[in-house]
């Protein structure tokens, strides 16, 4: 198909660049971007027939990452061999 319809990951390094400049920056392009990437995730990972738990599970790993990565500073300020 044409360049700008081909996702990331089909497009030669060659093609790159002009594939960039096709993408829409705009803040309504920038949300469909964002749309598609999470349609293209569930429809992967969550909304499959034969499967396990495995989109979920990678999605509250991924949750779990990342409030310890904001709760750091909390964490180790008050850690268990510091006194209180």
């Amino acid at each position: 198909g044409p360049l700008w319809e081909r996702p990331l990951l089909e497009v030669r390094l060659g093609e790159l660049h002009t594939w960039i400049s096709t993408c829409s920056f705009s803040p309504q392009g920038l949300l469909g971007a964002v749309q598609r990437a999470w349609s293209s995730y569930c429809a992967k990972y969550i909304h499959v027939k034969q499967g396990g738990p495995a989109g979920i599970s990678m999605l509250l790993a991924g949750y779990c990452l990342l409030s310890y990565g904001w709760n750091y500073q909390h964490f180790s300020k008050n850690s268990l061999g510091s006194p209180s």
